[in-house]
């Protein structure tokens, strides 16, 4: 399973670093990359204009057939608004979310979004 990402602050980076699987990082200067295999979204809550870069790579080519769910970071002083990039866009897609973890999150977050893939049934691949 590929987890695709992006960071503006670093912290998104180096909770996907911390998984040991096999990841893309988006550039939101050219989102249009296409995939070829199952993936994830791992995103940290950015404004809505931001979370438009997930809009163009989603929708570029064959990209929603592959998309599997989302995982979200933040920070949980913001109440309801934590996560709310990937609750937005599992709403908006119909993907389930499969994790929420706060900044750059902590090893159970690292063991309970690999099981949560796990859970999906698909191949995940190691780097």
């Amino acid at each position: 399973m590929m987890i695709v990402f992006f960071s503006l602050t670093g912290q998104t980076r180096k909770f996907v670093n911390k998984l040991d699987m096999d990841v893309l990082e988006l550039n939101p200067a050219d989102p249009f990359v296409e995939m070829k295999e199952s993936f994830i979204i791992v995103t940290p809550a950015y404004d809505k204009e931001v979370t438009e870069i997930w809009d163009d790579f989603l929708e570029t080519g064959a990209n929603l057939k592959w998309f599997k769910g989302v995982a979200g970071g933040g920070n949980l002083n913001f109440g309801q608004l934590f996560a709310f990039t990937a609750k937005d866009i599992a709403h908006d897609y119909n993907v389930p979310i499969l994790h929420t973890f706060e900044f750059q999150g902590n090893e159970e977050d690292v063991i309970k979004l690999k099981e949560a893939v796990n859970d999906l049934g698909i191949n995940q691949h190691k780097k």
